[in-house]
């Protein structure tokens, strides 16, 4: 008879834990791989996003400096207008205020110098009306001084 028998061969223990452990290593080392594929395409795909909304961030930072600064810009040329336009009133203002001081100066010296004229003109009218009166006084108290004299030496 032939040894080969049609059942199959009978595995020892060990045989068969040898056989377990490597069907959990296998399949452990399969994990494994897989786990970490999907780590480095996970990572990928965050580097990806990342970038993306780096790029869109400072595509948005850039827009916003140039808003900023084209702002700003604005502001101080509205602000060099506003003063420039300021100045000019106040040195319109200035000139106006210059010219009517001016004016009312010039009509106040001109109102005292014709005070003045009429002060010298009434006084030299007085004064010649007073020597006038006091030339006639003098007659009147010479003749009446002559009478008087007259009438003490006929007495």
């Amino acid at each position: 008879m032939s040894d080969n028998s049609t059942k199959p061969e009978e595995k020892g223990f060990f045989e068969k834990v040898k056989e377990t452990i490597e069907s959990l290593w296998d399949d452990t080392k399969d994990n494994a791989e897989e786990l970490k594929d999907k780590a480095v395409d996970t990572i990928d795909h965050l580097k990806d996003k990342v970038t993306a909304k780096k790029a869109t961030t400072k595509h948005k930072a850039t827009t916003v400096k140039a808003s900023v600064a084209h702002k700003a810009s604005v502001t101080a040329a509205k602000a060099k207008t506003v003063a420039s336009d300021v100045k000019a009133k106040a040195d319109t203002k200035a000139k106006e205020v210059t010219a009517k001081a001016k004016t009312e100066t010039a009509a106040a010296k001109k109102s005292a110098t014709d005070t003045k004229k009429k002060v010298a003109a009434k006084a030299k009218v007085v004064a010649d009306k007073a020597k006038t009166e006091a030339a006639g006084a003098k007659k009147t108290i010479a003749a009446k001084s002559t009478a008087a004299k007259k009438a003490v030496a006929a007495k």
